[in-house]
């Protein structure tokens, strides 16, 4: 996986937006890999009969494999080592087959304690344009 090279401070500016991440649709193959790399072997994740039988229609996505969506958004922009915050809000179920995009888009640069930070607002939308998590990145720019 190729490493990001972050964007200069002087060619940002607020509105712009990240490169979207369009993801393959969620598959139960993707979910169970996710469950052994994660440790969270709930079986709400997993098996059917389990989700069906506390009124879900399936199985869904862990809320953290969605947050990992909108991390790997954020590092593809800029160098892991330079993120210094990332916070979601989870907004609605990612279902089994849904194809999510990752978008992001810069509402603010400022400075702080030495460095110079860029805000972002970032989010996870289904394939009917309805946002599964909705959360806000800040990361440190030269």
């Amino acid at each position: 996986m190729a490493t990001a090279t972050a964007p200069k401070i002087a060619d940002v500016k607020v509105g712009d937006e990240l490169k979207p991440l369009v993801l393959p649709p969620i598959s139960r193959h993707q979910l169970a890999l996710y469950c052994g790399g994660s440790g969270d072997h709930n079986p709400i994740h997993v098996d059917i009969d389990f989700a069906k039988k506390f009124g879900f229609k399936d199985v869904f996505a862990h809320g953290m494999l969605s947050m990992a969506f909108l991390g790997r958004l954020v590092t593809s922009w800029v160098p892991q080592k330079q993120v210094r915050a990332l916070g979601t809000r989870f907004t609605s179920i990612t279902w089994v087959g849904d194809v999510i995009t990752v978008s992001g888009k810069v509402t603010g640069k400022r400075e702080k304690d030495g460095e110079t930070l860029v805000d972002l607002e970032v989010k996870c939308t289904n394939q009917n344009g309805q946002d599964t998590l909705q959360g806000t990145a800040t990361v440190a720019l030269n």
